[in-house]
């Protein structure tokens, strides 16, 4: 006899996986908290040992549940995807920064602060932008990337929004599109054309901005 087939049932919220989003979340709710005096350096560290190893947000939520800040470790509501274009004016058409290697390298990597625009040119070199540690004061920021038998070769962290444009001939332009969960994280436009050369910008993998809230909220009241 056939059995009857019942109607699948939604997955709770408190069940659901969590994801290294919604840790990063908890976590920065903790920080706060140890900073504000609330939580002692002994109770922070077995806290933040309990969110990375937590598997659901049920695991997460008592964690952070006597906390003034436990209403920002939800998980967030779906978002739009970030925007193929900067925002008109909010990005200058002069560089803040150019990069050019013509038969040689340049490299831009570790803690530094990225400008509105950069401008990178490879001419039989190699032009290198990571971005997985540097700090970020405005929410739109642009590459232009030119690439003439050279390479341009450029990583973001993995939490941020990143969007390209442009072409190749006879040659490469490889943008891996980016849509962060976060409404405030950095959106990186990457520009650019490959003549007999190369273009990639994607994430760098296990690399994550943090406290990026605190970040532009600094320079905002700065």
């Amino acid at each position: 006899m056939d059995l009857e087939k019942r109607p699948e049932q939604p997955v709770p919220q408190t069940d659901l996986r969590a994801s290294d989003a919604d840790r990063d979340r908890v976590a920065d709710v903790l920080r706060e908290a140890l900073a504000e005096g609330r939580l002692t350096a002994d109770e922070h560290a077995e806290r933040i040992d309990g969110v990375y190893r937590a598997k659901t947000h049920a695991e997460l939520e008592p964690l952070v549940r006597d906390l003034p800040g436990a209403h920002l470790a939800r998980r967030p509501a779906a978002s739009s995807p970030a925007p193929n274009r900067p925002t008109t004016g909010a990005v200058p058409a002069v560089a803040d920064e150019n990069l050019v290697a013509v038969f040689s390298s340049s490299v831009r990597k570790g803690r530094w602060r990225v400008g509105r625009r950069t401008h990178a040119y490879a001419v039989f070199g190699n032009v290198e932008i990571d971005l997985s540690e540097a700090i970020f004061e405005y929410q739109q920021v642009v590459i232009k990337a030119v690439s003439v038998f050279g390479n341009v070769e450029i990583r973001v962290p993995e939490n941020i929004s990143l969007r390209g444009s442009g072409g190749g001939v006879l040659g490469n332009f490889e943008v891996d599109t980016l849509d962060s969960a976060d409404p405030d994280a950095p959106v990186v436009f990457v520009d650019g054309i490959a003549v007999l050369g190369n273009i990639e910008a994607k994430a760098k993998r296990g690399k994550r901005l943090r406290d990026l809230h605190d970040r532009m909220r600094k320079h905002l009241d700065g």
